[in-house]
């Protein structure tokens, strides 16, 4: 049974304690540590550049100014979400492919993709 005090999980449905975060649970690939130290070193490099884009409107830059940055933020995020769809391409939804859970693990990155194209 489920703590009442644990945190919630935020993949799960309306963010209940102890939910399953997926109705067909399949295993996670882990990344290397190669990859987790390249993922948060991107991830650092996105906060400055965010902490760098308050600092701009605390100063009251040039708008233009401003939008590129957010621009350039934007880009870097749209990278890192590649990386991690990638692992989880390759990995995750690889995995359950070959242990015969490939349809759900396949619906559930194709739904991950089309919020993307938004």
């Amino acid at each position: 049974m489920t703590s009442p005090n644990k945190a919630a999980d935020p993949a799960a449905p309306d963010g209940e304690p102890g939910a399953p975060r997926s109705a067909h649970h399949h295993p996670m690939v882990a990344h290397t540590d190669a990859q987790t130290a390249a993922l948060s070193k991107r991830l650092n490099r996105i906060e400055g550049q965010i902490r760098g884009i308050g600092r701009m409107i605390d100063d009251d830059r040039y708008c233009v100014d401003i939008l590129t940055q957010v621009s350039a933020v934007q880009s870097a995020l749209d990278a890192l979400a590649r990386k991690l769809l990638e692992h989880h391409l390759h990995g995750c939804v690889s995995h359950a492919v070959a242990s015969g859970n490939g349809a759900y693990a396949i619906d559930e990155a194709l739904a991950v993709i089309r919020k993307f194209g938004r």
